[in-house]
């Protein structure tokens, strides 16, 4: 991956073979953890196919996204209408400085040639008083890093994103907090508590997934699979 071009070839490829999503209910715990008020303007970035975008405008919220893959962001706006959805880089967001109330970056951030900047971008857009979530992986996550090299002797890559990175609690929150950052809460996620029907019915049809999402609240916060930091932007210093 040398430039944004890279990515973007990449991702069309992923998006028009396979395809990147969640069950319903992950989105829904993101936006609980977010505290988000109807009425208020939420940018995902990254937003691949819309889910996120979709649930926002069920919650009363002014959804917009940004998508690097075409193929991706045509899907979002079949999947959320009512959404604003623009095909653009997270490391350099075609918005002014705090525009957003919300701002989400869900899994994805790991995933770009420079975290630091799509950090930067992250604060840049939010608006003061405003919140942001972001969703990183954990290096030792005991339900998924740790398991997988348990088993395989190897550390877990999903085979289709081309670029994979790990880090620490602590290595999360040096980079946002030097990227203007302020973490307020972090939350460990390992699996989602199924909240709508057909995330049960999913949940039927995998129960290895459902042991996972029973034993989620047993695992100490340091070695949760993803970290989700709830943020708000860091105020200069007068």
């Amino acid at each position: 991956m040398a430039d944004a071009g890279d990515s973007r070839r990449a991702y069309d490829r992923v998006y028009a073979e396979r395809g990147i999503r969640q069950l319903d209910s992950f989105y829904l715990w993101l936006l609980r953890a977010l505290r988000v008020e109807p009425g208020r303007s939420l940018l995902d970035i990254s937003c691949g196919e819309g889910q996120l975008l979709r649930l926002a405008t069920a919650a009363g919220l002014r959804p917009h996204g940004v998508e690097i893959s075409p193929e991706a962001a045509a899907l979002a706006r079949r999947a959320a209408p009512a959404a604003q959805v623009v095909v653009g880089d997270g490391e350099h967001l075609p918005y002014p400085d705090g525009t957003f109330d919300y701002v989400t970056h869900i899994g994805s951030l790991e995933h770009y040639l420079s975290p630091a900047q799509g950090a930067r971008e992250v604060s840049r857009v939010l608006a003061r008083g405003g919140r942001a979530c972001l969703l990183l992986p954990n290096t030792f996550g005991l339900l998924w890093t740790v398991w997988y090299a348990w088993r395989t002797g190897d550390l877990y890559d999903d085979g289709f994103q081309p670029i994979q990175r790990y880090a620490t609690r602590r290595q999360w929150e040096a980079l946002l907090a030097a990227s203007g950052l302020v973490v307020e809460r972090t939350l460990g996620y390992n699996r989602e508590w199924p909240r709508t029907a057909g995330d049960w019915q999913w949940y039927a049809r995998h129960p290895g997934r459902f042991v996972f999402a029973l034993l989620s609240p047993c695992v100490p916060l340091n070695l949760a699979s993803c970290f989700a930091f709830i943020c708000r932007k860091a105020l200069p210093v007068e």
